[in-house]
């Protein structure tokens, strides 16, 4: 195994990791910094003074969030002069790096074998459906052993 795969399974370990701590984490209707300040018991006005803000800017940026328009930047600041930190992730759907990757794999293994289902059918040498399954799923092995540097285009 070379380095890069060892370093790409530790960064795809930290990444599950983390989508597990975070799987059953959804943000509030109201967002973090209102659902923070609300449950902290201060006004709008108390938060934009430890902030360095006006209030309209406090209530501004919580309008913000709640629309995905606020920056990491605010959200940082406002954290803080709550006496809280902004924490924040990506991570993948489906709970692991490698259901991405293999499904990627077989993505790519599905669109070639297609293509070379489709050129033997004009040469009458069709495969049956198990053979075309089997071929891709041995081609998407292929692809995920050895993970080409096309790997992640479309073709």
């Amino acid at each position: 195994m070379s380095v890069k795969d060892t370093a790409r399974k530790q960064y795809a370990q930290i990444v599950d990791r983390t989508a597990n701590q975070l799987a059953t984490l959804k943000k509030p209707a109201d967002g973090w910094l209102t659902m923070l300040r609300k449950a902290l018991g201060m006004s709008g006005a108390q938060v934009a003074v430890r902030a360095g803000v006006s209030r309209n800017a406090v209530y501004q940026a919580e309008r913000n969030e709640r629309d995905g328009a606020i920056t990491i930047n605010q959200m940082h600041k406002l954290a803080e002069a709550m006496g809280g930190r902004f924490v924040y992730a990506v991570v993948p759907n489906g709970g692991r790096v490698e259901n991405i990757i293999r499904a990627q794999a077989r993505h790519k293994a599905e669109a070639r074998i297609m293509r070379a289902s489709a050129h033997m059918a004009l040469e009458k040498q069709s495969l049956t459906s198990a053979q075309t399954a089997q071929r891709i799923e041995d081609l998407a092995n292929e692809l995920l052993r050895d993970m080409p540097s096309d790997f992640w285009e479309f073709k």
